[in-house]
Parts: structure tokens; C-alpha cells; sequence
């Protein structure tokens, strides 16, 4: 095992994969065919959406014959894909993104270095980038990447074959690696993350990089591989769809059985990009799937997500013909897997828990303020939440001074959101620094900015799906004192009611100028609120979690705990 993180050190009976492993998606009677004459069998494991979680954490679960089990943890994945390669000559283990980012408090403390050694260890052979590799900026990617005078960095290649320098349209990550297994057989993965990455994460650290097109990139570089005689290709790409009970011409199967087709920006993607692909491995959407999507020849053709946290790996069997060097489509099988706790757990993976999770432990105990109940995120992140009024009230008190930016309103998108707060039962509801770094980890600062009252309503419009953008409805969460009434009998940027808008039943006028607190990921027009980009007289101010922190200090005392806010500062109309 490699020597630890320098950093960290000045700071402070195995049970069957049967049980638990369905196969899906499969279409072909060649499954476990042995290698003999020009036939080779290989195997890809993948996974997806680790985000970070190295150790093993209560929250994570999933279903297993219909109940929530505990599932993921470092360790345990390790395990699971460690004997999953046993006896296979011919396997690699490739993930599809944000294996970094958005990470529990452990790995999120140490810039998720301890998720890289963590990957390392756990024998990753390549990824692609996906949208939270770019959350500390590129700068920060590069240097996860490389290492530095502390950190030995990834062991693997990231790929970003549709990144590229937009000034100069060259790629700034390698676009494809080439796994040579020896023996003439050679398998090429081409890495994407979504081209909507520009409008999720902070522009700052974006600056000068251009997301193109996920279809023209691959067939662009599968081109380029053909020529290189690799005929054999996979995309690993940071995006992804979802399982749906629908018929929709995609055999497409899930553990849980919920999905029998297939819906989402995968389906487009998957149905132009060139026949020269064999399998496609997908993230971002968090499910899990094995579908059936077919090429533009109509053939079928395998994508793949293995749901997200390491709670899930997939596992990809194909002939690989020696004579043509490409896969035989027919014969590509795959399967998901739970990984469930009830086998060892690795060693390797369990020292790096013990060396980070004490400082991480020891950082995050310090108790903040206390809490009367639980404050919770909604079910979806198309609905006003408690935990989400009460993150914005923060913000609002937070910069409401004149010398800290003088705010009247305060907005948050609900993915800035990423845990609940819970008050233990039986015990002091206390609060702690790691829960609180939890619920926002994405060390955004708090921007104080002019905006009119026209830029406002354009802003509560932009919470609708648009056109050739976001598909999804985003319910922007908002401080004490605002009020408006969304009316979902109307269609389009009419269901938000323009001459509903309030502050501290005042009507908002057009013309006028108010200043509001947001992150600066919406500050520069992040999930496609592009109309913050017109906000003048920009503040920052302290990271957003300091400021959710300090206000849970001041009014969550053990005396007078915090209680979750009421809702209904959004009037909805059905």
C-alpha cells in the first residue's frame, strides 16, 4: 500500500455476491462462454457517482427484496469488486464521474483526497470527469489529478474528451485512454462529462473552458480510435437517465424492478452517437439501470449507471473478437450489484479510514447550536422545503448590515441543499459542524447583489423548465418576508404571478432595485438562473456554510432551540 497523505500526519469471512446480484439487460446466449481461439472474454466494472464516500455511512442504503439495507462504504465496494475479478484475466474497473465533490464531511475536509487514495487503492483504472470535478475549479482538478509535494494524486486517468480550452478548442484533459490487455486486445474509453456542465458549477473556476457536445465528441474520438486500429470502444459519460414503468421501445431493467424503459437526455445521446461505441457506462442522474438503447444501424446497444455513493457496481461481461479486435455486440451481458456490508472488509481501505477519520472526527464534532426537531429537505427539489426557508433566513440575517452588503431577500437553489438536519430523539438536539458542512458542502460565498424587480421575476421564471436548456423545475427556496403565488393552472413564465411578488407586503416594482443575498454558484448564473447575471454592485461575503453556522449558533441555543420554519411563503395554486 502506498505511503498516506503527508498533510493528514501534521494535522493531528466473506459472504456471496449471489445473493444479492440480478442480472439484467441481457440479450445474448454467449454469457460465460470461455476464452478459447480468437475469443477473449472480458470484464468492465463500473462505477459511478461515488461523491467521496470512502467510509461507510449510516444514511446510505439500499433496497434488497424490498427492504433498505445498509449499503456502500470504501471497504466494502473493495471487497465486493475484488471478488468479482477473481478468475477474470481480462478486467478493468472504470467509473463515469463525480467520484469527487459533493462529499461527506470525512473526504470533503481534506479536499477529497482521501476519495482519490480511496480509488486508487480500490484498483480504478479510468474516469470520467463529471460535473463536481469542477467544483474547486479547474486549477484544483489539475492538482487532484497530479499531486502535489503531499499528495500523490489520482492513479488513474481522468478523461474529458468534450473539455476543451475555448480559445483554442483543444482538450485539456486527455479525450480517451486505450486499456491494453495484452495479447492484441485492446479496448478504448472515450470520458464526458455533460455539456451542461458550464451551467452548474462556478464560473470562476471554469473560466476560459468550453462543455461541447456529447454526441459529436464521441464520434469525433471513436473516428480517431478506429484509425488507431481500436475498434473495441466504451464512453464513459457523466450523464445519464432514468428508469420509468413505461413501454418506451428500451428494454431497460433495474434491481428494484421500477423501470422497463428508459427516459432522459441518455435516450437522445445514446440513439445518435456512432455504431463504433459498444457500451456506454452513465452517471449523474444517481439511478441504476442496465438498458437496452439502440445505435442509429437499430442494433441494440448496452448503457449502464450503477446507481450513486458506491452503493452499486455494474458488471459488464462481452466477447471480445481477437480477429476483428472489437467486441461482438451480441454476446455484451450485464448485471448490477447491491454492495452489501456482510462480507470483509478491505484492509487497505479500512487504514485509510483510520488515518483520516479521527482529524475529520475531532474537526467536525464541535457542537454549533442545538435544534427542537428535525429540519428536513423536501422530497424533491421541486418544492418549498423547511431546511431550504431556513438556509436563506441565514443568509438573509447573515448580510443584512449595511457594511455586509444591506440584503432585503435572499434566494437558494434546492440542490445547494445536500442533507437533512436531524434532532436525535431522547437526547439534546445538538448541532454539529460536520452536520452543518454537510448540508451545504460546497464552499459557495455568500454574493450580495442589485437586482430590479423585473430581474427578480425573471429569476423566479427561470425555476420552470427552459427551452433548450434545464428540463427540470427547480423550486427556488426564499427568506422570511418574500412572498409570491405560483398558479400551476397556467402554462409557461405566466404561472409565476408578476404582480404577486412581495416584500414585507410591499409589491415588488419593476423598476426598482433591491438587494439580494444568493451563492455564487447562482450568482454566475448556475442550474441556468441566468438572470443573476445582470446583478450589479456584487458583494461577497463569507462561505455559505460559515454563515448557515454562525446563524445556527446565534438562534439555536440549548435554551431556545431552532424549530423548522412554516411553510408557505409560496402560494401555490393547483
Amino acid at each position: 500500500m502506498k505511503p498516506r497523505h503527508k498533510r493528514l500526519a501534521a494535522a493531528g469471512a466473506a459472504a456471496a455476491l449471489a445473493a444479492t446480484t440480478l442480472a439484467v439487460g441481457a440479450w445474448s446466449a454467449n454469457a460465460g462462454q470461455q476464452s478459447h481461439g480468437r475469443d477473449i472474454d472480458l470484464q468492465l466494472l463500473a462505477i459511478n457517482d461515488f461523491h467521496g464516500h470512502v467510509a461507510a455511512e449510516t444514511s446510505d442504503t439500499y433496497p434488497v427484496d424490498g427492504v433498505n439495507v445498509p449499503a456502500g462504504g470504501a471497504e466494502y465496494l473493495a471487497t465486493h469488486l475484488e471478488q468479482a475479478r477473481e478468475g477474470e484475466r481480462y478486467s478493468t474497473t472504470v467509473a463515469a464521474g463525480d467520484l469527487i465533490g459533493a462529499s461527506p464531511f470525512m473526504s470533503a475536509i481534506f479536499d477529497d483526497e482521501p476519495a482519490i487514495e480511496s480509488l486508487n487503492e480500490m484498483g480504478v483504472e479510468v474516469s470520467s470527469v463529471g460535473n463536481h470535478e469542477f467544483d474547486a475549479g479547474f486549477d484544483e482538478l489539475n492538482r487532484i489529478i497530479e499531486g502535489d509535494e503531499d499528495f500523490e494524486g489520482a492513479d488513474f486517468p481522468y478523461l474529458g474528451a468534450n473539455v476543451v480550452d475555448e480559445a483554442t478548442g483543444k482538450t485539456v484533459l486527455d479525450p480517451y485512454w486505450v486499456k491494453d490487455f495484452g495479447r492484441g486486445v485492446k479496448v478504448g474509453f472515450i470520458g464526458m462529462t455533460l455539456e451542461g456542465t458550464g451551467d452548474i458549477v462556478s464560473k470562476s473556476g471554469i473560466e476560459g473552458l468550453e462543455f461541447l457536445d456529447e454526441v459529436e465528441t464521441a464520434n469525433k474520438y471513436a473516428q480517431e480510435l478506429k484509425r488507431k486500429g481500436v475498434n473495441s470502444i466504451v464512453v464513459l459519460l457523466h450523464e445519464g437517465g432514468v428508469p420509468v414503468a413505461e413501454d418506451t421501445g428500451h428494454e431497460c431493467e433495474s434491481l428494484d424492478g421500477s423501470g422497463v424503459g428508459m427516459s432522459g437526455p441518455i435516450v437522445d445521446i445514446a440513439e445518435n452517437m456512432t455504431p463504433l461505441v459498444d457500451i456506454l457506462v452513465t452517471g449523474h442522474t444517481h439511478q441504476e439501470y442496465v438498458c437496452s438503447v439502440p445505435d442509429p444501424k437499430g442494433n441494440p446497444r448496452m448503457v449502464t449507471s450503477a446507481s450513486s455513493y458506491g452503493r452499486v457496481f455494474t458488471q459488464i461481461d462481452a466477447t471480445y473478437d481477437r480477429r476483428t479486435k472489437d467486441i461482438v455486440r451480441s454476446s455484451v451481458t450485464g448485471s448490477n450489484t447491491v454492495v452489501t456490508r456482510d462480507v470483509e472488509a478491505d484492509g487497505d481501505q479500512t487504514d485509510i479510514i483510520a488515518e483520516y477519520g479521527p482529524a475529520a472526527e475531532e474537526a467536525g464534532g464541535r457542537v454549533v447550536g442545538y435544534l427542537a426537531e428535525d429540519i428536513k429537505r423536501g422530497a424533491t427539489r421541486a418544492e418549498e422545503f423547511p431546511l431550504g426557508s431556513l438556509i436563506a433566513d441565514a443568509q438573509l440575517w447573515n448580510t443584512a448590515s449595511a457594511d455586509t452588503g444591506g440584503a432585503e431577500i435572499a434566494l437558494l437553489n434546492p440542490g445547494g441543499v445536500r442533507d437533512d438536519l436531524i434532532h436525535a430523539e431522547g437526547v439534546p438536539g445538538e448541532v454539529s459542524y460536520r452536520e452543518v458542512f454537510d448540508v451545504q458542502p460546497f464552499n459557495n460565498y455568500v454574493v450580495t447583489l442589485d437586482l430590479t424587480g423585473e430581474q427578480l421575476l425573471q429569476v423566479l421564471q427561470q425555476q420552470l423548465p427552459i427551452p433548450g436548456g434545464r428540463q427540470t423545475t427547480l423550486f427556488m427556496q426564499v427568506s422570511e418576508g418574500f412572498t409570491y403565488t405560483w398558479d400551476k393552472t397556467k402554462t409557461g413564465t405566466d404561472q409565476i404571478v408578476a404582480d404577486s411578488l412581495m416584500l414585507n407586503g410591499q409589491p415588488i416594482v419593476a423598476d426598482q432595485t433591491y438587494r439580494v443575498t444568493t451563492n455564487s454558484f447562482l450568482a454566475e448564473g448556475g442550474d441556468s438562473f441566468t438572470a443573476f447575471l445582470g446583478g450589479t454592485n456584487k458583494l461577497f461575503g463569507e462561505l455559505d456554510v460559515d454563515a448557515f453556522e454562525d446563524y445556527i449558533t446565534e438562534f439555536g441555543t440549548a435554551a431556545t432551540p431552532l424549530e423548522a420554519p412554516e411553510l408557505g411563503r409560496v402560494t401555490i395554486i393547483k
